[in-house]
Protein backbone atom coordinates (compact mmCIF):
# COMPACT_ATOMS: atom_id res chain seq x y z
CA UNK A 1 0.00 0.00 0.00
CA UNK A 2 1.34 2.98 -0.54
CA UNK A 3 2.00 5.68 1.99
CA UNK A 4 -0.37 8.19 2.71
CA UNK A 5 0.91 11.87 0.99
CA UNK A 6 0.49 13.75 4.18
CA UNK A 7 2.27 11.02 6.55
CA UNK A 8 4.95 10.73 3.66
CA UNK A 9 5.24 14.90 3.79
CA UNK A 10 5.43 15.12 7.54
CA UNK A 11 8.78 12.30 7.82
CA UNK A 12 10.19 14.22 5.29
CA UNK A 13 10.14 17.34 6.91
CA UNK A 14 11.32 16.62 9.90
CA UNK A 15 14.00 14.04 8.37
CA UNK A 16 16.13 15.61 5.65
CA UNK A 17 17.83 11.86 4.98
CA UNK A 18 14.38 10.55 3.89
CA UNK A 19 13.82 13.36 1.82
CA UNK A 20 17.23 13.36 0.40
CA UNK A 21 16.29 9.64 -0.08
CA UNK A 22 12.85 9.99 -1.80
CA UNK A 23 12.39 13.26 -3.49
CA UNK A 24 16.23 13.20 -4.25
CA UNK A 25 17.45 10.18 -4.88
CA UNK A 26 20.61 11.19 -2.54
CA UNK A 27 21.79 7.95 -0.24
CA UNK A 28 24.09 9.43 2.13
CA UNK A 29 26.62 7.43 4.17
CA UNK A 30 26.33 7.09 7.77
CA UNK A 31 28.39 10.46 8.79
CA UNK A 32 27.00 12.31 5.99
CA UNK A 33 23.67 10.82 7.53
CA UNK A 34 24.77 11.78 11.44
CA UNK A 35 25.81 15.32 10.23
CA UNK A 36 21.95 15.97 8.44
CA UNK A 37 20.00 14.71 11.32
CA UNK A 38 21.70 16.81 13.46
CA UNK A 39 19.50 18.88 14.26
CA UNK A 40 21.95 21.10 16.02
CA UNK A 41 22.05 25.62 15.39
CA UNK A 42 25.99 25.87 14.94
CA UNK A 43 27.39 23.31 13.55
CA UNK A 44 31.64 23.29 12.29
CA UNK A 45 31.86 20.78 9.77
CA UNK A 46 35.73 19.49 9.52
CA UNK A 47 35.99 17.01 7.07
CA UNK A 48 38.51 15.63 4.19
CA UNK A 49 38.72 16.85 0.76
CA UNK A 50 35.75 15.06 -1.16
CA UNK A 51 33.81 13.99 1.85
CA UNK A 52 30.81 16.16 -0.22
CA UNK A 53 30.50 18.88 2.46
CA UNK A 54 28.88 21.21 -0.61
CA UNK A 55 26.86 18.58 -0.93
CA UNK A 56 25.28 17.78 2.32
CA UNK A 57 24.67 21.27 3.01
CA UNK A 58 22.98 21.64 -0.65
CA UNK A 59 20.76 19.05 0.45
CA UNK A 60 20.04 21.03 3.58
CA UNK A 61 19.55 23.88 2.31
CA UNK A 62 17.15 22.94 0.00
CA UNK A 63 15.25 20.99 2.89
CA UNK A 64 15.09 24.25 4.90
CA UNK A 65 13.72 26.07 2.15
CA UNK A 66 11.24 23.88 0.57
CA UNK A 67 9.49 22.80 3.81
CA UNK A 68 9.53 26.52 5.47
CA UNK A 69 8.06 29.35 3.40
CA UNK A 70 9.78 32.55 2.64
CA UNK A 71 12.81 31.46 4.23
CA UNK A 72 16.18 32.63 3.47
CA UNK A 73 19.40 30.82 3.42
CA UNK A 74 22.63 32.51 2.68
CA UNK A 75 25.73 30.72 1.08
CA UNK A 76 29.35 32.67 1.40
CA UNK A 77 32.92 31.83 0.95
CA UNK A 78 36.83 32.85 0.61
CA UNK A 79 35.81 33.27 -3.33
CA UNK A 80 33.18 33.52 -5.26
CA UNK A 81 33.43 30.08 -7.09
CA UNK A 82 32.21 28.16 -3.36
CA UNK A 83 28.83 30.27 -3.93
CA UNK A 84 28.43 29.96 -7.34
CA UNK A 85 29.40 25.96 -6.83
CA UNK A 86 26.91 25.46 -3.81
CA UNK A 87 23.61 26.93 -5.65
CA UNK A 88 24.51 25.17 -8.97
CA UNK A 89 23.90 22.00 -6.44
CA UNK A 90 20.97 23.28 -4.85
CA UNK A 91 19.72 24.03 -8.02
CA UNK A 92 20.25 20.18 -9.14
CA UNK A 93 18.46 19.01 -6.38
CA UNK A 94 15.53 21.94 -6.80
CA UNK A 95 15.14 20.47 -10.20
CA UNK A 96 14.51 17.05 -8.92
CA UNK A 97 11.47 17.92 -6.88
CA UNK A 98 10.02 19.33 -10.83
CA UNK A 99 10.73 22.93 -9.91
CA UNK A 100 12.78 25.01 -12.78
CA UNK A 101 15.23 27.17 -11.10
CA UNK A 102 15.13 30.34 -11.56
CA UNK A 103 16.72 33.23 -9.78
CA UNK A 104 15.38 36.13 -7.68
CA UNK A 105 15.50 39.23 -9.97
CA UNK A 106 18.07 40.63 -7.27
CA UNK A 107 20.95 38.44 -7.09
CA UNK A 108 23.38 37.30 -9.61
CA UNK A 109 23.63 33.59 -7.73
CA UNK A 110 19.94 32.96 -6.50
CA UNK A 111 17.30 30.35 -6.45
CA UNK A 112 13.73 31.33 -5.54
CA UNK A 113 11.14 28.57 -5.02
CA UNK A 114 7.49 28.82 -5.06
CA UNK A 115 6.72 29.19 -1.28
CA UNK A 116 8.87 32.38 -1.27
CA UNK A 117 11.70 31.04 0.10
CA UNK A 118 15.34 31.94 -1.49
CA UNK A 119 18.92 30.10 -1.13
CA UNK A 120 21.63 33.35 -2.19
CA UNK A 121 24.91 33.02 -2.88
CA UNK A 122 26.60 36.03 -1.82
CA UNK A 123 30.25 37.67 -2.65
CA UNK A 124 32.91 37.58 -0.51
CA UNK A 125 33.74 41.18 0.30
CA UNK A 126 32.09 42.73 3.12
CA UNK A 127 30.56 45.59 2.21
CA UNK A 128 28.75 43.46 -0.56
CA UNK A 129 27.16 40.99 2.34
CA UNK A 130 25.41 43.62 4.29
CA UNK A 131 21.96 44.36 3.76
CA UNK A 132 20.46 40.79 4.49
CA UNK A 133 18.00 40.40 7.25
CA UNK A 134 15.61 37.47 8.82
CA UNK A 135 18.65 34.57 7.79
CA UNK A 136 17.45 31.18 8.62
CA UNK A 137 20.49 29.38 7.64
CA UNK A 138 23.79 31.27 6.62
CA UNK A 139 26.62 28.76 5.71
CA UNK A 140 30.54 29.42 5.10
CA UNK A 141 32.11 26.99 2.90
CA UNK A 142 35.58 26.69 2.70
CA UNK A 143 35.42 28.51 5.98
CA UNK A 144 39.20 27.88 6.96
CA UNK A 145 40.35 29.83 3.89
CA UNK A 146 37.92 32.54 4.36
CA UNK A 147 38.75 36.11 5.79
CA UNK A 148 37.89 36.81 9.60
CA UNK A 149 36.60 40.43 8.02
CA UNK A 150 33.59 38.32 6.27
CA UNK A 151 32.84 36.17 9.37
CA UNK A 152 32.34 39.45 11.72
CA UNK A 153 30.13 41.07 8.97
CA UNK A 154 27.86 37.97 8.07
CA UNK A 155 27.51 37.39 11.66
CA UNK A 156 24.86 39.76 12.49
CA UNK A 157 22.65 38.60 9.68
CA UNK A 158 21.61 36.00 12.28
CA UNK A 159 20.84 38.41 15.05
CA UNK A 160 17.57 38.80 14.83
CA UNK A 161 16.53 35.46 13.09
CA UNK A 162 18.17 33.24 15.81
CA UNK A 163 19.04 31.20 12.40
CA UNK A 164 21.85 28.40 12.17
CA UNK A 165 25.01 29.10 11.35
CA UNK A 166 27.34 25.72 9.45
CA UNK A 167 30.57 26.17 8.69
CA UNK A 168 32.31 23.87 6.73
CA UNK A 169 36.10 23.35 5.51
CA UNK A 170 39.21 21.18 5.33
CA UNK A 171 41.62 22.68 7.76
CA UNK A 172 44.26 25.81 6.19
CA UNK A 173 46.15 25.78 9.47
CA UNK A 174 46.50 27.10 12.91
CA UNK A 175 45.13 30.09 12.43
CA UNK A 176 41.80 32.16 11.21
CA UNK A 177 38.05 32.05 13.04
CA UNK A 178 37.35 28.40 11.97
CA UNK A 179 40.19 26.84 13.59
CA UNK A 180 39.81 29.36 16.55
CA UNK A 181 35.74 28.36 16.84
CA UNK A 182 36.84 24.88 16.40
CA UNK A 183 39.97 24.99 19.35
CA UNK A 184 38.60 27.35 21.50
CA UNK A 185 34.44 27.61 20.81
CA UNK A 186 31.88 26.90 23.17
CA UNK A 187 29.80 24.35 23.60
CA UNK A 188 27.19 25.93 21.47
CA UNK A 189 29.33 24.43 18.88
CA UNK A 190 28.50 20.94 17.45
CA UNK A 191 31.69 19.93 15.61
CA UNK A 192 31.86 16.88 13.34
CA UNK A 193 35.49 15.84 12.18
CA UNK A 194 35.22 13.19 9.55
CA UNK A 195 38.92 12.24 7.84
CA UNK A 196 39.32 10.06 4.58
CA UNK A 197 39.59 7.00 6.20
CA UNK A 198 35.64 7.07 7.17
CA UNK A 199 34.56 8.29 3.80
CA UNK A 200 33.53 5.21 1.58
CA UNK A 201 34.20 6.55 -1.39
CA UNK A 202 37.73 7.37 -1.23
CA UNK A 203 40.03 4.45 -1.69
CA UNK A 204 42.74 3.01 0.84
CA UNK A 205 44.65 2.62 -2.46
CA UNK A 206 44.38 6.19 -3.27
CA UNK A 207 45.39 7.72 0.09
CA UNK A 208 48.55 5.27 0.08
CA UNK A 209 49.48 7.23 -3.54
CA UNK A 210 48.92 10.39 -1.66
CA UNK A 211 50.94 9.81 1.05
CA UNK A 212 53.39 8.83 -1.04
CA UNK A 213 53.23 11.47 -3.77
CA UNK A 214 52.82 13.94 -0.93
CA UNK A 215 54.32 15.92 2.34
CA UNK A 216 52.85 14.05 5.44
CA UNK A 217 51.67 17.86 6.60
CA UNK A 218 49.79 17.96 3.69
CA UNK A 219 47.92 14.49 3.79
CA UNK A 220 47.22 15.24 7.21
CA UNK A 221 45.53 18.72 6.38
CA UNK A 222 43.64 18.08 3.65
CA UNK A 223 42.67 14.23 4.62
CA UNK A 224 43.03 13.42 8.15
CA UNK A 225 40.84 17.13 9.32
CA UNK A 226 44.49 18.37 11.43
CA UNK A 227 45.24 21.47 11.74
CA UNK A 228 49.36 21.19 10.86
CA UNK A 229 51.45 23.99 11.41
CA UNK A 230 51.83 26.20 8.44
CA UNK A 231 54.75 25.27 6.58
CA UNK A 232 55.74 29.33 6.00
CA UNK A 233 56.07 29.91 9.70
CA UNK A 234 59.25 30.40 11.56
CA UNK A 235 58.37 28.62 14.45
CA UNK A 236 56.30 25.86 15.36
CA UNK A 237 53.64 27.50 17.08
CA UNK A 238 53.09 24.62 19.48
CA UNK A 239 56.58 24.54 20.77
CA UNK A 240 55.86 28.54 21.14
CA UNK A 241 52.60 27.99 22.68
CA UNK A 242 54.48 25.83 25.20
CA UNK A 243 57.18 28.04 26.30
CA UNK A 244 54.37 30.05 27.98
CA UNK A 245 53.20 29.23 31.81
CA UNK A 246 51.27 30.95 34.67
CA UNK A 247 52.84 29.15 37.29
CA UNK A 248 55.09 31.99 38.10
CA UNK A 249 53.93 35.41 40.21
CA UNK A 250 54.10 38.50 38.28
CA UNK A 251 57.60 40.75 38.59
CA UNK A 252 56.66 43.24 41.10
Amino acid sequence: MAMDSDLRYLIEAEDPVEFGRRRLGFEPDARQAEVLRCGANQVLLNCSRQWGKSTVTALMAVHRTWFHPKSLVLVTGPCERQAAEFVRKAAEFVALLGVKPRGDGQNRRSILLPNGSRIVGVPSGEAKVRGFSKVALLVIDEAARASDELYRAMRPVLAVSGGDLWLMSTPNGKRGFFWEEWTKGGAEWTRVSVPATECPRISKEFLEKERRDRSDEWVRQEYMCEFVQDCKGLFDMDLVDAAFTDDFEPLK
